[in-house]
């Protein structure tokens, strides 16, 4: 039997759903991003791409590309509903979903040529679906090796549909440049160019041994991903791995109060946002980006897994009470990692004892009022004069 695996990618998410809803942004340029000048932009329509914006640009500069770019802030409650839906479109072709991120599945869809046909048919149906159950578009691609099936769905963006037989395989591989396959980054490909490697087809001029030496365990990954080997499946356990949320300033801080208070509102929004979705993590990353854009990232990986927002407030503080801060401060932000499985984690609470899972059933009281009242309904004493600014945050 035929492994196949596929990746279904939603096309510019963010901003597709932004045009969902409101109809008059459809095929204008439209970014998502922050408030203001000073943010980034975290998704792009194809109708901005075409003048060079990218996510991950500053606003400025994004500006600078396309003077008539539409900027609208992120809505990241209303994109986990529809992610939710398209989740729930994948299921209905196999139960062998692993979802990647808000925007992006694998999907195991070995054997299923016996209900839809051919896996070029599967990826069309998923397609048809998607489009009547959500409205918007998403680009599939489909090989034997997980790898492959996540490149091949960039090949033919937006609304694509790409396979890569296994009889192509090796003809498609001698030609792959390095800087597409996964995990090889900026650096890597520097390091590449001086043993003039620019393709798959060049790193096999190398034996693995060549590589473990100079680059390894990662030289020795790049070998097999080279000759078309990638033991990664499917993996159905996975799912979300991590929630965070950050702001950037309106104007650059080193006032270690002010960014306290910010620390607090984002692990609030963390903490709510991991007992919504059942899930407790292990690991608090505190996130710091200065004036000059550089950036850092601090972390601890706690004894326990929690939800609670106390707890994630106070590690990510002590995480930034111990960083120097050299110049003043442009963005911040709070994430938690390293989760539990659902059904291990329902377990635990129901057997938990003790002031830390007391504290959790308090974060799941105010979160009910909050979801019911809005959530001005119950504010921290800390942050009775700050919940104003909260409503220019990106999430």
């Amino acid at each position: 039997m035929q492994i196949w695996i596929l990746h279904i990618d939603m096309d510019a998410f963010f901003a597709s759903v932004e045009q969902l809803d409101n109809p008059a942004l459809r095929g204008l340029p439209v970014a998502v991003g922050g408030s203001s000048d000073r943010g980034v932009i975290s998704a792009a329509s194809y109708e901005v791409r075409k003048y060079g914006v990218r996510s991950a640009m500053s606003v400025i500069k994004a500006r600078q590309l396309c003077p008539d770019m539409v900027l609208v802030p992120g809505r990241m409650a209303r994109y986990k509903e529809v992610s939710a839906r398209v989740m729930g479109v994948l299921g209905e072709f196999s139960p062998l979903v692993e979802q990647a991120s808000v925007d992006e599945a694998y999907m195991d869809g070995t054997g299923l040529e016996r209900l839809f046909g051919p896996v070029e048919e599967l990826g069309r149906r998923i397609k048809a679906r998607m489009r009547a159950r959500t409205g918007l578009t998403c680009s599939v691609g489909a090989a034997p090796i997980r790898f492959l099936a996540k490149i091949a769905s960039d090949l033919d963006k937006p609304d694509g549909l790409a396979v890569i037989h296994p009889e192509d395989m090796d003809a498609f591989l001698l030609n792959l440049a390095v800087a597409k396959v996964p995990g090889v980054g900026k650096r890597m490909q520097e390091t590449l160019r001086r043993f003039g490697v620019r393709t798959c087809g060049d790193v096999r001029r190398y034996p693995r041994d060549f590589w473990v030496q100079r680059l390894g365990k990662a030289g020795g990954v790049l070998f097999d991903r080279s000759h078309g080997i990638d033991p990664n499946g499917v993996c159905i356990d996975g799912g979300v791995k991590s929630t965070s949320a950050e702001n950037t300033f309106e104007a650059d801080t080193s006032d270690r109060g002010e960014l306290r208070k910010w620390l607090l509102v984002q692990s609030e929004r963390v903490g709510a946002d991991l007992r919504r979705h059942g899930h407790r993590g292990r690991t608090v990353t505190l996130k710091v980006k200065f004036a000059d854009f550089r950036q850092i990232t601090r972390s601890r990986t706690l004894e326990a897994r929690t939800d609670n927002t106390a707890l994630i407030f106070e590690t990510a503080w002590e995480l930034l009470e111990q960083l120097e801060l050299p110049r003043a401060v442009r963005l911040i932000g709070v994430g938690v990692s390293n989760f539990e499985a659902r059904e291990r984690q329902l377990s635990l609470l129901e057997q938990a004892e003790g002031p830390q899972e007391a504290t959790s059933g308090l974060d799941r009281a105010v979160d009910a009022v909050r979801g019911r009242f809005g959530k001005g309904a119950l504010v921290r004493g800390g942050l009775m004069d700050f919940r104003k600014r909260d409503g220019n945050s990106d999430h």
